[in-house]
């Protein structure tokens, strides 16, 4: 990573086609550039050139890299190609594919605007040199901001935020709210690793498409830390399903050295998008944290609900004393309810809540079942009065 004072590390996507399910080169180059103080937003794999771009756009990446084994990188690059160019968006593109592409195929694929492509072979240090030079392109000069609402307006402007530069937190011209009467609604959903955080919100957000009718649309901060060198994976798209959706803004980051389960900049990051006007709600989910960690600060804080997400193997009835989430949600979800001690669980949490003279809601859920009703309950007692609006 170049010595340049003051800016973010590099951040990169790096994705595997769809009807292609191996990921184990891609696995081993994201962890190369981690190692040297990339942040990798990492798609996953089977995704389609849409999913792709579109990430692109709000994660404000600048390059993707694709690991293609299928046999139809031709196409996909193409494809990719296009639809960064149709988003207008100055994107690099690099990939590889081991033995599957060929010289042949790469030659054609960097006459249609694919930058590079690494063959079988290749040292790690090459295609580190590779995005290093990408990255004293990316902090050449100012962040230049799209002129109207769009993904990658969104995208550019989070990333002048994170820069500090002048103006970065002013909402897009023409902006206006698809419900006036109806308050942008901020959840933020913490918990320890591990806990399902990802797979809740992605459901919830499946609700929420349902629910609300297609000019409503979702927004979602989520967190992975930041390793020593600066690095980071950014993995949760990889494991989101109904939040690849158009309807749905995603921004991945890195805490950067800020303790707690956020960065410094995410509550002007959510500032921001509130004040866009084009979403229903916005959450905001931590990384992992442990016992002593609050967020999204004492109510009444940055955020209109606090949910604290436990797996049923929290430990004992001592360990929920010293949870301090405990004492500030405003709902507490048990999750993974097919775990043995789910219900046991649920009776220690009720105890320990007894005396919350504010209230707090109590949900046993199991994120990963199809149309859990859990779920059903969380989604309706977190957006009743919206959906009512709506």
């Amino acid at each position: 990573m170049p010595d340049i004072p003051h800016m973010p590390p590099t951040r990169l996507l790096t994705a595997v086609p769809i009807c292609d399910g191996h990921d184990s080169a891609v696995n081993t180059v994201n962890l190369e550039f981690i190692r040297h103080g990339f942040e990798v937003v990492y798609l996953g794999y089977h995704r389609p050139a849409r999913d792709i771009v579109r990430a692109a756009l709000q994660e404000d990446v600048r390059a993707v890299g694709i690991s293609s084994y299928n046999g139809g990188h031709v196409e996909f690059f193409t494809e990719v190609l296009r639809l960064l160019a149709e988003a207008g968006a100055p994107v690099r593109l690099f990939g590889g594919g081991g033995g599957t592409i060929t010289q042949a195929d790469a030659k054609i694929m960097e006459q249609r605007g694919v930058d590079r492509i690494f063959f079988a072979g290749t040292p790690l240090r090459e295609v580190v040199a590779y995005a290093r030079g990408i990255s004293e392109e990316a902090f050449s000069g100012p962040v230049e901001m799209p002129p109207s609402y769009s993904d990658r307006a969104l995208g550019r402007a989070l990333s002048a935020l994170e820069r500090g530069l002048p103006g970065a937190s002013a909402a897009p011209t023409g902006a206006t709210r698809v419900r006036p009467a109806v308050k942008t609604l901020r959840i933020g959903v913490t918990g320890p690793g591990g806990a399902g955080k990802t797979t809740l919100i992605d459901e919830l957000v499946l609700r929420f498409l349902h629910a609300f009718d297609s000019g409503s649309r979702v927004a979602i901060l989520s967190h992975d830390p930041s390793l020593p060198g600066g690095g980071a994976l950014l993995g949760d798209r990889a494991t989101m399903i109904y939040s690849q959706h158009d309807r749905v803004f995603m921004r991945s980051s890195a805490t950067r050295g800020q303790a707690g389960g956020v960065n410094a900049t995410t509550e002007c990051a959510s500032d921001y998008l509130v004040r866009t006007g084009f979403f229903e709600a916005v959450l905001i989910e931590t990384v992992g944290t442990g016992q002593e960690a609050i967020p999204f600060g004492a109510k009444p804080g940055y955020v209109d609900r606090m949910i604290l997400v436990l797996p049923p193997d929290y430990g004992s009835r001592l360990q929920l004393q010293k949870i301090a989430m405990l004492d500030v949600a405003d709902c507490v979800v048990v999750n993974k309810a097919d775990r043995r001690g789910a219900k046991t669980a649920v009776s220690e949490l009720e105890a320990r809540l007894r005396d919350r003279e504010d209230g707090v809601s109590l949900f046993l859920t199991q994120a990963n079942r199809h149309r859990d009703a859990g779920v059903d309950r969380l989604f309706e007692s977190l957006f009743r009065r919206c959906v009512k609006g709506a």
